[in-house]
């Protein structure tokens, strides 16, 4: 006996049915429920397979190369050479600022028409493009402001910190730059600001967000270094500031003060560092300026002064704080 395609049970789907392909757990046209297929585990990165994650790493955007600035560097870090030369062989300040002077107005006038001029802007960068940055040349150019900051210290400092000053313009924003632009991805952006006094926030210093903590330790230990290395060998005219003793009458009320046995050993421990004759003091004064100029170089390469070009600012500031620290230091020693 014969059956009717009408007669045909309403629950025998064939598998090849459209019905069946495309519904999904929804009562296709028989009235029947479709069962849902199975969704295929989600994968863990771990079992990822190593044709995945190689595929994975091809999709990330690549980093965008390291401009290291060799050459513009390079320049940055003669001028502290040079300047060190011309302060060993007892150079004239007042020359050196009448030709950087004259440098200036040359510079400034072809600055000028560079901004205002194409073709004269086409030439100039052809000839001098890969000292400047991409930022300046569409601005003033940072040599302008280098030269303004180096006339400033060597005419208003004295001569020894006027010097320190353009070493660290020179040597300690070159390292802060080159290893920021090396490990500063590695290490966390400096704060936004740091308070100038402690516990007293509307005094604060603005930092720039774009410098990293890599690049301000390396500008502060070239800082360190620079005021160590200047004051402790090249230049003798602040060593009476610099070697530090105990204010007289001091250990006599530290004696007074303390136990009679403690207060003994006290004071056999002060002659007996007397007797070696050791220049402790003068270690100690020499450790207190390397400190000062190291905290002075990264805080001063760190900050964020608005449209101001650290090329003026850097030494501008870095001499100035040095130069209140010896000030300070010779009204309490009485050495000014």
């Amino acid at each position: 006996m014969s059956v009717e395609p009408h007669d045909a049970p309403a629950t025998l789907v064939s598998r090849s049915s459209p019905a069946h392909a495309h519904s999904n757990g929804v009562p296709n046209g028989n009235g029947s429920a479709l069962r849902q297929r199975k969704r295929p585990r989600s994968i863990s990165p771990s079992s990822a397979s190593p044709d995945s994650s190689r595929v994975a790493k091809l999709d990330r955007p690549p980093r965008p190369p390291v401009d290291w600035e060799i050459p513009r560097k390079t320049l940055h870090s003669s001028i502290g050479f040079l300047t060190l030369y011309l302060y060993v062989s007892n150079g004239n300040p007042r020359t050196v600022v009448y030709v950087l002077g004259f440098a200036l107005a040359v510079i400034v006038p072809a600055d000028i028409v560079r901004l205002n001029s194409t073709r004269f802007e086409w030439l100039f960068e052809r000839c001098l493009g890969f000292l400047m940055r991409e930022s300046e040349k569409k601005s003033t150019n940072g040599v302008i402001w280098y030269i303004i900051g180096v006339i400033f210290v060597l005419a208003v400092y004295p001569l020894d910190i006027a010097t320190v000053a353009i070493l660290i313009l020179s040597w300690a924003d070159t390292a802060a730059s080159t290893v920021g632009r090396l490990l500063g991805s590695y290490t966390a952006p400096l704060p936004r600001a740091i308070p100038l006094i402690p516990f007293v926030p509307f005094l604060r210093l603005p930092l720039a967000p774009r410098k990293s903590l890599a690049g301000f330790i390396a500008g502060s230990i070239t800082g360190a270094a620079i005021g160590l290395g200047f004051w402790g060998w090249i230049s003798q005219e602040r060593d009476a500031q610099l070697d530090f003793h105990l204010p007289a009458g001091l250990l006599g009320a530290v004696e007074e003060t303390l136990p009679e046995k403690l207060a003994e050993i006290v004071k056999h421990g002060v002659e007996s560092v007397r007797a070696s004759e050791l220049p402790i003091g003068r270690w100690i004064g020499l450790g207190t300026l390397g400190t000062v100029c190291g905290i002075v170089s990264g805080v001063a390469e760190a900050l964020d002064l608005g449209s101001l070009d650290d090329n003026m600012t850097l030494p501008i500031i870095s001499g100035g704080c040095i130069w209140g620290f010896f000030k300070a230091l010779g009204y309490l020693t009485g050495t000014a």
